[in-house]
């Protein structure tokens, strides 16, 4: 189970059991109203403080991966370029060593 599905149980459940602890208290009904949207407002802050915690972390990770699959390109271009001159290198050496032979 991921961890966001466990915060999110959590939260609901704790959020249930306010709820439930306040509509069982004997309060007046304005002020059990009053404390419900308290809790309810609490609730809503903590969500949205949990969301922005992990939409950073989420947005750090993406960044940490697009920025490695950026060098891991330019580590490959770079590769391509050795290839490329060691390939050329060694085809001038043998068209030497075939124009040596022929002579």
């Amino acid at each position: 189970m991921s961890s966001g599905k466990v915060i999110a149980g959590v939260l609901a459940g704790v959020g249930a059991g306010i709820l439930i602890g306040i509509l069982f208290a004997p309060d007046k009904g304005t002020e059990t109203r009053r404390k419900i949207a308290e809790k309810g407002s609490d609730l809503a802050d903590t969500l949205k403080d949990t969301y922005s915690e992990l939409a950073g972390t989420i947005s750090e990770k993406y960044d940490a991966a697009k920025q490695k699959f950026s060098d891991l390109v330019s580590e490959g271009k770079e590769a391509e370029k050795d290839l490329v001159t060691k390939a050329k290198e060694r085809a001038n050496a043998m068209k030497s060593d075939v124009r040596t032979s022929l002579s």
